[in-house]
């Protein structure tokens, strides 16, 4: 497998230093992957770490047009056969990104492949019965299989998202990944974690406000509900959720 096969999204925002730390990991200024970064309007000098890695490719936002619509700028601009969509706060290295993308070459079966994390990480596909199941840690085998993951490092291949259009943007901050593992699981393929491929998910707090994170969360979950199980599906859970607010995280406001 060629680096120059593969693409890396990174979305960030407002954190310079751990996405200094993620670049680094990705093996410094002198990359043969290709390393799309797209900022979502931060003002803490992220956009200025383009100096400093030179062979990423930045893009910079004017304000914060959350995860989703961020992703698809960044997988509109990757040239790869394999993307991995990564979060900013993700520490993993060439040889293992090109590692998840050897996996998917010699697996057909499988539609997208993700890095064991040091925290729960899997869990079903939310469904009306249980619209917010909680991530569990993944079990230590060296293939488990997943309805659904943390979106933190997924990868699939390119031609599949090209086959989605883009990511459905009626998800703002969330929704984007576990619309991912449904297009997976409707695909007919499986969702792997690999125990023998590490990252590390960094633990600090999102720097967005928490009642703005949970409004989205609501509207994402509810926006995925109606898709899936229809209509009565999302209003129910919006009945149910209706203290936590409905905005989503999208820069239109």
């Amino acid at each position: 497998m060629e680096a120059n096969k593969i693409s890396v999204v990174i979305v960030s925002f407002y954190r310079v230093n751990d996405l200094r730390q993620s670049l680094q990991s990705l093996h410094g200024i002198d990359t043969q992957l290709q390393v799309v970064v797209v900022d979502n309007g931060s003002r803490d000098g992220s956009a200025n770490l383009s100096d400093d890695f030179p062979a990423v490719r930045f893009s910079k936002l004017p304000r914060n047009f959350g995860l989703t619509r961020a992703l698809n700028i960044g997988i509109r601009a990757a040239e790869g056969d394999y993307i991995l969509l990564l979060h900013d706060d993700v520490l993993i290295d060439q040889p293992s990104v090109i590692a998840l993308a050897e996996f998917l070459e010699n697996r057909p079966d499988v539609g997208a492949v993700c890095p064991t994390f040091n925290a729960p990480q899997i869990r079903p596909l939310p469904t009306p019965a249980n619209p917010d199941p909680p991530f569990v840690p993944t079990p230590p085998e060296a293939e488990v299989a997943a309805e659904c993951v943390i979106g933190a490092a997924i990868m699939v291949r390119t031609p599949f998202l090209r086959s989605m259009g883009h990511i459905d943007e009626r998800y703002g901050n969330y929704g984007s990944a576990i619309e991912i593992c449904k297009q997976i699981q409707s695909s007919g393929r499986k969702l792997i974690v690999l125990d023998s491929i590490s990252a590390v998910h960094g633990s600090a707090l999102s720097p967005m406000p928490a009642g703005s994170l949970k409004g989205d969360r609501a509207t994402g979950t509810a926006a995925f509900l109606g898709k899936h199980y229809g209509f009565g599906a999302s209003l129910a859970y919006r009945l149910k959720t209706v203290n936590l607010g409905g905005t989503k995280i999208d820069g239109s406001g």
